[in-house]
């Protein structure tokens, strides 16, 4: 999955069909046409060195 940050402004592209999936997935988890959209929080931290992942929580 290649990320993009430009300011304020998070794109995520992805590479593969799993990658299509999982970020078709989320967007569906986070954005709710009908209600109010849902908030990624980070958990704990991202540290490179110590993580091979950034983990966040979907808060409503």
């Amino acid at each position: 999955m290649k990320i993009n940050l430009d300011k304020n402004l998070v794109e995520f592209t992805p590479e593969n069909d799993q990658e299509k999936a999982s970020l078709e997935k989320l967007w569906n988890t986070v954005v709710d046409c009908s209600k109010f959209n849902k908030k990624l929080v980070p958990v704990g931290e991202y540290v490179p060195v110590k993580s091979s992942f950034a983990r966040f929580v979907i808060e409503e």
